[in-house]
């Protein structure tokens, strides 16, 4: 078959000459080490890569745990409502709508006229009261002086008045006596003229006997009548001693009424006293009324909502609303997953679209509840179809001081919080 094929013409392949030893070694030498070597490259470039994604990655995650976001987070502030606490005619508004006042600024004033009036009135009942006040005052030592010296002399005077009716009396009983010696002394007289008259009938003694009978008969009955106007004035003396002695008795028991006089006159300068305290009150409340017409800022802001000159207000009406820009804090509604690292005091970067401009604050509070806890209805979980959803807390962000000078942070504005935990 060889011989054919050569006999066919077919190129025949000369014998290869045979290779000398140092020629196969210098050949193995350059081939063989070829792809290990560029297996091991890869392997470096492959570890390298991985090791730059695992050092990223570390990087990152401690990056993106470094700081907490929402854009669920709104300006708040305390609104001050300005409202009156009399009522009356708005006479003049000293501001507009979205102005910049001071605090201690008169906003608005109410018509003083009447309130005016009701101070006067209440000052001259003032001074009434503290003109009766001060008569009470004088009048309670002078009672009670008076009814003390007025006892002392009711007390002499039934005395007096009893040693009178003694000396009365004594002189009555000398006088009815004196009446019953004069009525015997007249009766024996009588007898005398009766019995010298039958005597001188008969001319048994001279006439001159009679005579003298007789005279001293009608002396006696003048004696008699004497001696009884005598007893009849003693009499009537122990009678006015008995009087005496009574008004003596009943000044004795008005003046023991005396201390219960300069009691009830006590109690009418305290009374007194007491209406100048009701009176006094009343004076400072028209003061204060009247200070009332002239409404002043709370705090600085900016003013809203204004009324206008012309309205009849009454106590606790809302004439306007101060807005303090100074004042303003965040609102931000964390997820409960996202308050496990945050802490008070933790710094703070909030961004506001209006402007693209960052604020730095802090945390200054984590809300109690939930903000759905607060709601009119809040929510009830109670249910048998119950799924898990992540609520989210209210945190309280405090601008740094001079943060919002510029006061483009206005109430109800949407922010977004970033809370930095490290």
């Amino acid at each position: 078959m060889a011989e054919q094929n050569q006999a066919a013409g077919s190129p025949q392949t000369p014998p290869s000459a045979p290779s000398s030893p140092e020629r196969d070694t210098g050949t193995a030498q350059a081939s063989i080490p070829a792809y290990p070597r560029r297996h091991s490259h890869k392997r470096l470039i492959i570890l390298a890569s991985l090791l730059v994604l695992v050092v990223g990655g570390i990087f990152l995650w401690r990056y993106l745990s470094g700081f907490e976001s929402t854009d669920d987070a709104q300006v708040d502030v305390h609104l001050y409502p300005v409202s009156a606490r009399i009522s009356g005619y708005v006479q003049a508004v000293n501001v507009d709508d979205n102005q910049w006042v001071q605090e201690g600024s008169t906003l608005v004033e109410i018509d003083p006229k009447d309130n005016e009036v009701a101070l006067a009135k209440a000052q001259a009942a003032l001074d009434n009261a503290d003109a009766a006040a001060e008569s009470l005052n004088i009048d309670v030592p002078v009672s009670s002086v008076d009814a003390s010296s007025q006892l002392k002399f009711t007390s002499s005077n039934i005395q007096n008045a009893q040693a009178a009716i003694e000396a009365a009396e004594k002189e009555a009983a000398a006088a009815h006596a004196r009446v019953v010696e004069a009525q015997a002394e007249n009766v024996k007289a009588q007898d005398d003229v009766t019995r010298y008259r039958l005597l001188l009938t008969k001319e048994e003694i001279p006439k001159q006997v009679y005579d003298h009978a007789y005279a001293s008969a009608a002396s006696d009955v003048a004696a008699v009548a004497a001696a009884v106007a005598s007893e009849a004035a003693a009499l009537q003396t122990v009678q006015e001693a008995h009087s005496r002695l009574i008004e003596a008795e009943a000044s004795y028991e008005d003046a023991q009424a005396g201390p219960q006089r300069v009691a009830a006159t006590r109690a009418k300068a305290l009374a007194a006293v007491a209406d100048i305290r009701q009176k006094r009150a009343a004076l400072e409340q028209a003061q204060l009324n009247l200070g009332y017409t002239k409404i002043s800022a709370p705090v600085s802001g900016e003013v809203t909502k204004k009324v206008v000159v012309g309205l009849n207000v009454a106590p606790g009406e809302q004439l306007l609303t101060v807005v303090p820009l100074d004042q303003v804090w965040i609102t931000a509604n964390f997820k409960e997953t996202q308050l496990k690292h945050m802490r008070v005091g933790q710094k703070v970067t909030v961004h506001l679209d209006s402007n693209g401009r960052d604020y730095r604050g802090h945390v200054d509070s984590i809300a109690g509840a939930t903000g759905p806890l607060f709601s009119l209805l809040p929510p009830e979980n109670a249910t048998g179809n119950y799924v898990k959803i992540v609520q989210r807390v209210p945190v309280k962000i405090v601008l740094e001081p001079g943060e919002n000078r510029d006061h483009q942070l206005r109430p109800g504005m949407n922010v977004e919080a970033t809370v930095y935990l490290r």
